[in-house]
């Protein structure tokens, strides 16, 4: 089997709060991404998606584990200052809120090619402006959005900059952190058509994170469920649906609203308000694995 693009190995963040108490944001957790898959990470508010796509770009120091990036452990070091540019430029994240990501003081052109210019990167398009011309039509606007300032954009178009950005680097590995729970639904549904497309287009790794399992059902090849920070259960996408193993995706799953007003209005969601226990990933199926208690 060829080697995962990332692996990430033993992983626990923990944060210290005032009266010397802390915060486990994540326990113990362990996967692997492959070249060219839509991996996709799901769990509610506060389970630790957005500390691990801070881990794995270095945004975030991890208490304990590993995480290895095309052979790399990027938070080694000597590891990582041997293996800088490949890191900075091969590696970008999508973040939740394009309008505090994006500096509102700089026009569109001059955001979607800083990082170009940072790495000292040649345009293949000839100049900055170029390139950025053909990112902005790639991701479904025209040149005229160039001279524009984030403020004048609505949310869904700077989501669209703020994509450009990141595939102006022509990225090997891509983290979109919940980058479409601030838009309305139609702007939702052009955001994943466009992800859709582009990952068909330039085959790179995904990492997607949402708490939306609808949206990850239609984007993602695999689906990995955070619970407190811990790795509850991860499997291809058709199987964690049709046959969610742990209690916790159960709940989770049968929280989706239905389409029918007289169906959802029956709909009784399961409750699921225990802490995971101690336990280990262990695959009951082809590549579905559960956390369970160990005897």
């Amino acid at each position: 089997m060829a080697e995962p693009l990332l692996d990430v190995r033993h992983l626990s963040c923990r944060f210290k709060l005032p009266r010397r108490m802390t915060l486990q944001a994540l326990d113990d957790v362990s996967f692997q991404l492959r070249r060219g898959e839509v991996f996709g990470l799901v769990g509610e508010s506060g389970s630790g998606k957005s500390t691990l796509a801070r881990c794995l770009m270095n945004l975030c120091r991890p208490s304990a584990g590993e995480i290895v990036y095309k052979g790399v452990n990027i938070w080694d070091p000597r590891a990582f200052r041997a293996n800088r540019k490949m890191l900075q430029t091969t590696r970008q994240i999508i973040f939740q809120n394009s309008t505090s990501s994006l500096n509102q003081r700089m026009k569109v052109a001059d955001i979607i090619a800083e990082p170009m210019a940072i790495h000292g990167i040649t345009p293949p398009r000839g100049s900055h402006r170029a390139e950025a011309a053909f990112q902005l039509h790639y991701v479904g606007l025209d040149a005229s959005y160039l001279e524009k300032y984030p403020p004048e954009l609505s949310g869904g178009m700077q989501q669209r900059v703020a994509i450009a950005r990141a595939l102006s680097m022509e990225p090997e590995f891509l983290v979109a952190d919940e980058p479409v729970s601030s838009l309305d639904v139609s702007i939702q549904a052009q955001i994943l058509n466009l992800f859709r497309h582009l990952q068909e287009e330039h085959g790179f790794t995904f990492l997607f994170i949402a708490h939306d399992l609808a949206v990850v059902r239609y984007l993602c090849d695999r689906v990995a469920v955070l619970y407190r920070g811990k790795l509850v259960e991860l499997a291809p996408t058709g199987e964690l649906f049709a046959n969610p193993r742990h209690p916790y995706t159960q709940a989770l799953l049968s929280s989706i609203p239905l389409p029918d007003p007289r169906r959802e209005r029956a709909r009784k969601p399961l409750k699921f308000d225990s802490f995971p226990q101690a336990g280990t990933l262990r695959e009951v199926s082809l590549g579905h694995l559960v956390l369970t208690e160990d005897c």
